[in-house]
């Protein structure tokens, strides 16, 4: 089966508009999407976001961002333009919205013998951003394929007999791609669609083949322009538009 992988994209309705578009004419034949959470907090669009996510993804987990907003959980680990993103996108949503966000479930979820989550898979709110990190998962990881997010970084890691191996994002190129070893067990993050992190200002996203065992990851241009604009027109914190240019 053919998954399309997508998580962060935190209320970036032209990033992920580029995405879908970019996925559709790549690999026409996707059988399902998955989405690791963070469908809002931070961009300009929530609603919108939300409702596309629900059209089209298959399997949806909650995010750190799902879970303050629906929930009101992690505000205090906040700095002041994420609470006031909180905030803002929760008086924009619907009820129905709201109520979907809070019965998100919580990851990990086991899929056709992989694992999605959204920060790792003993913890969804850790993040795995160093091969350290990776390393402390090692002896507790129940699939020797778990895709995240939360980090907003593009890439991965493979443990290989306790060895601790770097998967680096697609860069300058807009794609890359990996075999899935068997005698391996691998962390793998699509990055993020709606606020990457990486210094690539790129919309990111992967795919992965799970009869094949290959696994591409993405990197597409979108209208950051327009997004910002409407971050800047909503009142919302100037970095939340600003740091879009720029990927970090």
């Amino acid at each position: 089966m053919l998954y399309l992988l997508l998580s962060d994209i935190h209320a970036n309705l032209e990033a992920l508009d580029a995405v879908v578009a970019d996925a559709r004419r790549r690999y026409p034949a996707v059988d399902r999407v998955l989405c690791l959470g963070d469908l809002v907090g931070y961009g300009a669009d929530p609603e919108p976001v939300t409702e596309r996510i629900k059209a089209i993804s298959n399997v949806v987990i909650r995010g750190n961002h799902d879970k303050a907003v629906a929930l009101g959980e992690n505000l205090d680990w906040f700095n002041q333009a994420a609470r006031d993103a909180t905030y803002w996108t929760l008086h924009q949503l619907q009820a129905e919205t709201v109520d979907y966000l809070r019965n998100l479930p919580k990851g990990p979820v086991a899929v056709n013998g992989f694992q999605i989550c959204h920060g790792s898979p003993i913890d969804e709110d850790e993040y795995i951003i160093t091969s350290g990190d990776a390393g402390h998962l090692n002896g507790q990881l129940q699939s020797g394929v778990v895709f995240f997010g939360h980090t907003h970084l593009q890439g991965g890691f493979r443990i290989l007999r306790g060895y601790v191996m770097e998967i680096p994002r697609p860069m300058p190129h807009d794609t890359e791609s990996i075999m899935i070893e068997e005698d391996s067990y691998y962390l793998l993050n699509p990055g993020s669609v709606g606020q990457p992190r990486d210094q690539d200002p790129r919309a990111a996203y992967a795919v992965f083949d799970s009869d094949s065992k290959l696994y591409t990851m993405h990197r597409v241009e979108y209208d950051i322009a327009s997004a910002q604009r409407k971050i800047l027109d909503a009142g919302l914190p100037d970095k939340l538009a600003f740091r879009l240019a720029i990927g970090r």
